[in-house]
């Protein structure tokens, strides 16, 4: 017979304030390669598709570890299992830090991608010490904390890669986040265990969805290569069917699966999921193509900016990133999820069409870029925290996991696209896409953006506090 439980520890600012934190310091590290992507692909001469893939390998072994993360989380404990997390986070930093060369600085990003699992872990921490209201708040500002951070890095990265050299930009927000960990360790208590160590990991579902998104990855990095070889193409897309279908066929037999599809099934967590992949997919297109529009020299169009200068034009959508996590949750409490995402579904597709027709002014881009920042963490804050205490407390790591690897293949899916209709629409020995491509990838963002109305319309209007 077990012995029973010790009643998790209430826990009080300090500790809050600990995670978050942590979560500006990951931020911050997420963040340095949006500024700078334009300055890195010149020094390691990188082509639009490459730089595509490197601004998204993070997200890609986020969506890989995040399952993990939650569901071990769960079951050992949020507290002890962050705590691992972030020490393979911090080599990941040390390593793209040193890296000398694409595939070095490709592996390091990979080791970050664990990352993106801390953001659930910390969920479950804070549905462990605190009441449902006040989870309520205290994720909105871990969340808000965590785009606060990729607003210090986005205004960092550039004047640290060109003063100092590119090393630098990761070494030092490694640092804080080396110094965040240990604080998070000391100040935060242990919380208990919620399940069965019983349940082996899901081994054959790990790799057949790390073999489902490579295989994605590498259908939209060689787009613009593969109209010349339908047979290559073809191999492809039949490998992608195949990865899908053992993938969906293991995880309804595993006993534990990586990502439980019963909950996956359910009509609040899977429209959620629906939601976060559009409207993350209709950011990422952004931006991934804003900051090469900023350091564009076409005819016409682009403003040739610097890495420092593009770093400061990005800080107005930082700011608003920022602030959406707090006013996210807030909103969920106030007026419901679906309001929240209606309003911000409706700001990003208008911005995103608009962008598309008018963009000769920095300023265009810059309030524009900001409006599609708010209006992301906006739906994405709001959608987490309704999931998050949508739950069982015992569940909170898996179902905030999922929604979290919807964002992440959002972001992945979006960034290729934008990469490859640069690459596409880039002449043979010019450095400069045409003007169209940008247009295009708008347009596109922008209409896939609009039709997540479609699922906003069946959504429950969330319970008002």
């Amino acid at each position: 017979m077990t012995a029973a439980l010790a009643p998790p520890v209430r826990v009080g600012k300090a500790a809050v304030g600990a995670l978050g934190l942590l979560a500006l310091s990951t931020g911050a590290l997420e963040s340095v390669v949006t500024p700078t992507l334009p300055l890195l692909q010149r020094e390691l001469d990188l082509s639009p598709a490459e730089g595509a893939l490197l601004s998204i390998v993070l997200l890609i072994a986020g969506a890989l570890v995040t399952p993990l993360a939650g569901k071990f989380g769960d079951r050992y404990g949020g507290k002890r299992v962050l705590i691992r997390l972030m020490a393979v986070v911090s080599a990941g930093g040390l390593v793209s830090a040193l890296a000398p060369n694409l595939p070095v600085l490709l592996l390091g990003q990979v080791l970050q991608g664990a990352m993106v699992g801390a953001l659930p872990l910390s969920f479950i921490v804070v549905r462990k010490h605190l009441t449902a209201g006040e989870s309520k708040v205290a994720i909105g500002v871990v969340s808000g904390l965590f785009v606060g951070g990729g607003m210090a890095g986005t205004l960092s990265a550039g004047p640290v890669a060109e003063m100092l050299s590119r090393h630098w930009m990761f070494a030092l927000p490694t640092i804080a986040v080396i110094g965040a960990t240990l604080l998070v360790n000391r100040a935060m208590p242990a919380d208990p265990p919620g399940r069965s160590h019983d349940a082996g990991i899901d081994w054959p579902g790990l790799l057949l969805l790390s073999g489902t998104l490579v295989t994605l990855m590498l259908v939209l990095a060689l787009a613009p290569d593969l109209g010349s070889q339908p047979l290559l193409l073809g191999a492809l897309i039949v490998a992608l069917a195949a990865f899908v279908t053992g993938w969906v066929a293991v995880e309804r037999r595993a006993a534990a699966p990586m990502i439980d599809l019963r909950m996956l099934a359910r009509p609040a967590i899977w429209k959620a999921c629906v939601l976060t992949f559009v409207i993350c997919l209709g950011t990422s297109m952004a931006v991934f193509l804003v900051p090469q529009l900023f350091d564009a020299r076409g005819d016409g169009y682009g403003f040739g900016a610097g890495a420092t200068d593009i770093g400061f034009f990005l800080l107005p959508g930082a700011v608003a990133a920022t602030l959406a996590g707090p006013l996210g949750g807030i909103g969920d409490r106030r007026f419901g999820s679906r309001a929240v995402v209606d309003t911000g579904v409706v700001m990003m597709a208008v911005s995103l069409l608009t962008l598309a027709a008018v963009h000769t002014e920095v300023w265009h881009l810059v309030v524009a870029k900001a409006l599609i920042a708010l209006a992301n963490g906006l739906c994405v804050t709001a959608m987490m925290t309704s999931t998050a205490t949508a739950v069982d407390p015992d569940d909170t790591g898996i179902a905030t996991s999922l929604i979290l690897v919807s964002r992440v293949l959002g972001y992945a899916v979006g960034g290729q696209l934008g990469g490859a209709l640069l690459s596409a629409a880039t002449p043979p020995g010019s450095q400069t896409a045409a003007e169209s491509a940008y247009v295009t990838g708008f347009v596109m963002a922008g209409t896939v953006t609009a039709l997540a109305l479609l699922v906003t319309r069946t959504m429950n209007k969330g319970v008002k506090e």
